[in-house]
């Protein structure tokens, strides 16, 4: 093999963006919570952050596992564009077009990669196998 391609690089940065997204909004969700915002079930609203960490986490290995070749990635990056298209397109068509842009159009470059031959090449690796 010739190495990693570029297209791997890219999902792998647009995965590590959006878990540093979310990231970012635990951290938020938090201090709203620490400053008292108003909510109407503080351990719902402590559960939502947790959600929030959780995928942040696991996004962050799957992009570092796409990244090192792991198969099971591909399926996990789908995954993960295709909830963010759930949510950039009525963010897109709610009238914030920047907002919903931003997710969108990294999402459509991820998916369309995520097909790219050279990408399904290199991201065959099983937990037992050497790297590549």
């Amino acid at each position: 093999m010739a190495g990693r391609p570029r297209g791997v690089t890219v999902i792998a940065l647009v995965v590590a963006a959006e878990a540093t997204a979310l990231l970012g909004a635990a951290a938020w969700y938090g201090y709203e919570l620490a400053t008292g915002a108003p909510v109407l079930s503080f351990w719902g609203a402590v559960f939502t952050m947790a959600l929030l960490l959780a995928f942040s986490a696991w996004l962050f290995a799957v992009g570092h596992f796409l990244f090192r070749g792991y198969r099971w990635t591909r399926a996990a990056s789908l995954v993960a564009q295709i909830f963010v298209l759930t949510v950039g397109f009525p963010t897109l068509t709610g009238g914030l077009i920047w907002a919903g842009l931003a997710m969108l159009l990294p999402a459509l470059l991820a998916i369309v990669l995520l097909f790219d031959k050279r990408v399904v090449t290199y991201a065959s690796r099983t937990g037992g196998s050497a790297a590549v």
